[in-house]
Formats: C-alpha cells, structure tokens, sequence
C-alpha cells in the first residue's frame, strides 16, 4: 500500500471516529478503568474496523494490538485528550502513525473539535490543511514556549510554558511554529499512541527530538517514554540538560 493510500485510510478512521462521536450522547466515565470514556470505547470501535479492514495490525491505547500481525502497524489513540473531550475543551485529537519496518511511515493527527489536520510521510515534509510546515528554530531557552505534560521540579529559564493536556496536537504545535518545545516533565511519561503521529511530523516539519533517558523513541508497544521535541537541535540540548525538571 503507497502512502497516499495509506493516509486515505487513515482520513477514513479519523472520520468514522467524528461520526461515532456525533452519535454519542454520553461522553461520561466508562467505568472500566481510570480515565476512559465513553467516548474512548465509542471511537476505538469505529476506528478499528476501518484500520483492519485495509489490512493494518493494531496498537489502540484502547483495545492493544488487535489484527494480524504484518509489515505495516498502526499505532493509535483514537481519542488523544479525552479529559480534555469530556469537560468540554476543544483541544482533542484522533492521532494515527503507521510504522514500518523502518520506523514511522505515515502519520495523522486530527483534532476532533476544530477539524484542523496535520500530516506528514517520511522524507517528504509535514503539512497543515495542505500549507508546508516548519518549527520556529527558537535556540534559546529563555525565548522558549514550551508545552508541558507532568509537572515541573523547578523553573529551567524558558519564557513560558503551556500545559495542554494533549501531547499529538502539542507536538503538531511545535511542528507549526506555534510552541517552540514540548517535552514531559516530573514523573510523567508517554505512550507510543500518544507521540508517534506527532513525532513523524516533528521530524518531517525540522524539529529536533529526544528522549530524556536515552531510550528509542520508536516502540511497537505498551512501553512508556519521556520524549522531547523541540524547534532546534540547540534547545532540545538545553532542555535535556535540565536533569531533574
């Protein structure tokens, strides 16, 4: 399957998540486990048929790995920023990458309340609603926005910080220009479902990336990572520096 194919199948899953939503009348607990929705359940089932039925194994944040295992993986949270989703913020996404045996391949990431789109495929440049994207090549520390997941043990000297509460848009936000770094802080830590799509564009948009503890960013599983992402080579540097943030 080309990536053109592949990224139309991925708009199919993302669609058929913002119609499962639209259906849904309670976006409440799901009284499962901690933190999942209704409206998690609901998009995961809709995304999944979609994904399967082009031939893609499975990694959901929902539901594991599901389908045949194959040369193409798809690496999904059908519903980034849940919380944010049930309190009402429009600030939530559905975030897709399809790793091959090279590493991520295609990545989309669609936030659900605004419609706004991010894409990229590997070596050929990251895109928002079809404009080129680039970080903001932001160097110093003390210029920086930076986005946050966890919460910090102190004050490393950037400008400001945001915490969003939805790592796929807030990577795609680095991508863009619009933050300038977005790296997880104190004992927090990510999944692949929560960073793949949006690392691809990342990398794609001139980004810098890193991982706070040395270890691959590119998992094929339930592992947890401390990633960085960052608008130049020198502020990722400056912000890993900050051991104990």
């Amino acid at each position: 399957m080309d990536e053109d194919r592949l990224l139309q199948v991925l708009d199919d899953a993302v669609g058929a998540v913002r119609a499962a939503l639209d259906g849904l009348d309670d976006w409440g607990p799901a009284g499962t486990r901690p933190g999942q929705y209704r409206l998690d359940l609901a998009a995961d089932g809709a995304a999944l048929p979609v994904l399967h039925g082009a031939g893609l194994a499975v990694l959901s944040e929902e539901s594991g790995a599901t389908g045949e295992a194959g040369a193409l993986l798809a690496v999904i949270d059908p519903v980034d920023g849940s919380t944010n989703a049930h309190r009402g913020v429009p600030f939530y996404s559905t975030s897709i990458c399809v790793l091959d045996a090279e590493g991520p391949l295609v990545g989309l990431v669609v936030n659900q309340a605004t419609g706004d789109r991010y894409a990229a495929v590997r070596g050929g440049g990251a895109e928002a609603e079809g404009a080129t994207m680039r970080a903001s090549g932001c160097e110093e520390l003390g210029s920086a926005i930076v986005g946050i997941s966890g919460f910090p043990g102190h004050h490393p000297g950037w400008a400001q910080y945001r915490a969003l509460g939805a790592a796929s848009l807030e990577c795609c936000a680095v991508a863009q220009g619009v933050l300038d770094a977005y790296m997880v802080v104190g004992g927090s830590t990510l999944y692949g479902w929560d960073y793949l799509a949006g690392l691809l564009i990342c990398r794609e948009a001139g980004a810098a990336e890193g991982e706070r503890d040395g270890m691959d960013l590119e998992v094929r599983d339930a592992s947890s990572r401390r990633p960085i992402v960052a608008a130049s080579v020198a502020l990722k540097e400056r912000l890993a520096a900050e051991g104990t943030l």
